[in-house]
């Protein structure tokens, strides 16, 4: 029988929309926080990367559609790379002939 929710067709074709915003948002994020905490630089200096991070640049509605497609977009590549894996895994131990579950 055919599943109507192929995650692997789903994760494969949203993939390339969703990884340079997320790519962006974890770079910058990153950055950000090793430059504030490690290297010493004030808020004010790093703002720009959290202007980047947050999507800022769009605008107040943009802001909020970017922060929102972000987030939707790190849980569908969790839950479709889960059930991707959790199809080639397998959690529970396969017994054979001879072998007793116990």
């Amino acid at each position: 029988m055919k599943t109507l929710f192929n995650s692997r067709q789903f994760h494969k074709a949203l993939a390339p929309l969703i990884f340079l915003p997320l790519f962006i948002s974890s770079i910058t994020g990153l950055v950000y926080r090793v430059s504030k905490d490690l290297l010493g630089y004030s808020r004010e200096q790093v703002h720009w990367l959290m202007s980047l991070h947050e999507g800022e640049w769009l605008g107040d509605n943009g802001e909020l559609i970017y922060v929102i497609f972000n987030s939707l977009g790190v849980l569908w590549m969790l839950i479709t790379g889960f059930q991707m894996f959790s199809k080639t895994i397998s959690f529970t131990k396969k017994v054979t002939k001879g072998e007793s579950k116990g």
